[in-house]
C-alpha cells in the first residue's frame, strides 16, 4: 500500500476498480432511458400523426417538447447539484423520467401528451450534468474520457432498442393506438432499475473535501472508489469557490459548440423516419424502420464504440474538431449533390457516414468536455448550463424541421446542419485539451492545491 495522497491525488491516481464499472452501468442506464425517451418519438409519431390528425407544428411541438423542457432540467438540477451535493439528487431525475414515460403512454390527447412529454424532459436533462460530473469526479486522470465516454454511449443502446421496440410491435399486429403507448411507456423500466443504485452511491469525494470543506468524510468514500489501493493521509478542508464569470470564455466554447451539434444532429434523427419517407416515399413502415435501425446500429454504434475507446489517446478536443469537419462534409455533398436526396443507397450511404462520425466527434465528446473543463463548485452547473444551451439547440433543430422542409427541402435543410457543423469545428479551438490531465489542472485549480497541507503517514 502507498503511504497516502491527498484526496484528489488518490483519485487521479487509483487504478479501475468495480466500483467504477459500477458507477458507470448505475450512470450509462440513465443514458439508455435518455436517448429511448428522446428518440422513440420519432417512431411514435408516425402512428400518432394521422390518428390524431396533428398539423406540421403540432408535430415539431411534439418531437420537440421533451428537449426544451431538458433545457430546464438541465439547468437547474446541475445548480442544485453543485448546492446541495451530487448524491442527494442522483435518483430524482430518474424518478421524474419513470414517472413521465408512464404518463405518456396514457396520454388522452394531444395537449396532455405534450404535457407528459414536458415533464419527461425535466428528468432527461437534470440526467445530464449529475451523470457526467459524477462519473467524471470518481475517474482517474489516465482513463476519465473512456469512463465519461462509456457513461453516454449507452446512448447507441437506446437507438437502437427503439428501432426494435416498433419492430416488434408491428410485426406482431399490435393495434396503432396500443402500439405507441406502448413504445412510449417502455420507458420506464430502465429508469426505475436504476433509482435505488444510485442512491447507494457515495458522495462525490472531490464535492465532500473541496466544497464541503470535509477532508475525512472525503477520505471515507476515497476508500470505496480505489478499493484500498491508495489512501488518503492528512489534508486541511479546503473550500472552493471560484466564479462563473472567471470560466465564461469555456462556456461558451462547451455550450456553444454543443449547441450547434444538436441543432444539425437532433433535428435529423428524431425526423429520420420522415427522412426515410421522403427519400424512398413507396417503402413500407417495417421497410423504413429497419432502414433506421440499420443506421443506428450500422453507423452510430461503432461510432460510440471507438469514440470511448480512443478519445484519451486522440485527444477530446481534437476528436470533436475532425467530428465536426467530417459531419459538415458529409451534409455538405447531401445538399450540394442533385438527385442524392431521392436515391435511396446513396443517401444512406452519406447519412450513415454523418452518423458515424457524429458519435465518433462531437455527440460524445461535448458531453465529455463540459463535465472536465469548470472547477468543482461550478462543475455541474456548468455542464447543465452546457446542456441545457444545447437542447435549446435541439428543441429549435426538431421543431424547425417538419416546417422548413414543407416550406423548402431535405437539401436545404441539410445545408443549414453542414453550417453548423462547420461553425462547431471553428468554435472548438477555443477550448483546452483535457486528455490525460487532472481535473484540478484543467479547471486551473492548481494553486489553490498548492495550498493544501499534506502530512506524511
Amino acid at each position: 500500500m502507498d503511504h497516502g495522497y491527498s484526496v484528489h491525488e488518490v483519485l487521479n491516481r487509483a487504478p479501475l476498480s468495480r466500483f467504477h464499472y459500477r458507477a458507470l452501468v448505475t450512470a450509462g442506464m440513465g443514458f439508455f432511458t435518455d436517448a429511448y425517451d428522446l428518440f422513440i418519438i420519432g417512431m411514435a409519431l408516425v402512428l400518432i400523426r394521422p390518428a390524431w390528425h396533428l398539423g406540421d407544428w403540432q408535430v415539431g411541438l411534439l418531437g420537440s417538447a421533451t428537449l426544451l423542457a431538458s433545457f430546464a432540467g438541465a439547468v437547474g438540477f446541475g445548480r442544485l447539484a453543485d448546492r446541495w451535493g451530487r448524491k442527494r439528487i442522483y435518483g430524482v431525475e430518474a424518478a421524474i423520467m419513470a414517472g413521465a414515460a408512464l404518463a405518456t403512454a396514457c396520454a388522452p390527447n394531444f395537449w396532455w401528451l405534450l404535457a407528459f412529454r414536458l415533464l419527461l424532459g425535466l428528468g432527461v436533462g437534470g440526467d445530464y450534468p449529475v451523470s457526467a460530473v459524477i462519473m467524471s469526479e470518481y475517474a482517474n486522470a489516465r482513463d476519465r474520457g473512456r469512463l465519461v465516454g462509456m457513461v453516454f454511449a449507452m446512448q447507441a443502446a437506446g437507438l437502437v432498442v427503439g428501432p426494435l421496440v416498433a419492430l416488434a410491435l408491428f410485426g406482431a399486429g399490435v393495434p396503432t393506438d396500443f402500439a405507441w403507448r406502448v413504445m412510449l411507456g417502455l420507458g420506464a423500466v430502465p429508469a426505475l432499475a436504476v433509482i435505488g443504485l444510485r442512491r447507494q452511491l457515495p458522495e462525490s469525494p472531490r464535492f465532500v473535501a473541496r466544497v464541503r470543506g470535509d477532508v475525512e468524510a472525503a477520505a471515507q468514500a476515497v476508500e470505496r472508489v480505489s478499493g484500498g489501493v491508495l489512501r488518503v493521509v492528512g489534508g486541511e478542508g479546503l473550500r472552493v469557490e471560484r466564479r462563473l464569470r472567471d470560466y465564461l470564455r469555456v462556456l461558451v466554447g462547451t455550450a456553444g459548440c454543443w449547441f450547434l451539434f444538436d441543432y444539425a444532429y437532433y433535428g435529423n434523427t428524431i425526423a429520420t423516419p420522415v427522412i426515410l419517407r421522403w427519400v424512398a416515399p413507396h417503402a413500407s413502415l417495417i421497410t423504413e424502420t429497419w432502414w433506421t435501425l440499420a443506421l443506428f446500429a450500422g453507423a452510430a454504434l461503432p461510432g460510440y464504440v471507438l469514440a470511448f475507446s480512443t478519445m484519451d489517446r486522440v485527444g477530446h478536443r481534437r476528436l470533436q474538431r475532425w467530428g465536426f469537419v467530417a459531419m459538415a462534409l458529409a451534409f455538405a455533398v447531401l445538399a450540394a449533390v442533385p438527385g442524392l436526396t431521392t436515391a435511396a443507397a446513396p443517401f444512406l450511404t452519406l447519412y450513415g457516414l454523418s452518423y458515424f462520425f457524429a458519435e465518433f466527434g462531437p455527440n460524445t465528446t461535448t458531453f465529455v468536455l463540459a463535465a472536465e473543463v469548470f472547477p468543482v463548485n461550478l462543475r455541474a452547473t456548468g455542464h447543465g448550463l452546457s446542456a441545457g444551451v444545447a437542447k435549446l439547440g435541439a428543441f429549435l433543430g426538431v421543431f424547425l424541421f417538419p416546417i422548413l422542409a414543407a416550406h423548402l427541402d431535405l437539401a436545404a435543410n441539410l445545408a443549414v446542419c453542414a453550417g453548423a457543423a462547420a461553425a462547431g469545428a471553428l468554435l472548438t479551438g477555443i477550448l483546452p485539451e483535457p486528455a490525460g490531465r487532472a481535473l484540478e489542472e484543467v479547471a486551473g485549480e492548481e494553486a489553490a492545491l498548492r495550498r493544501i497541507e499534506r502530512v506524511g503517514a
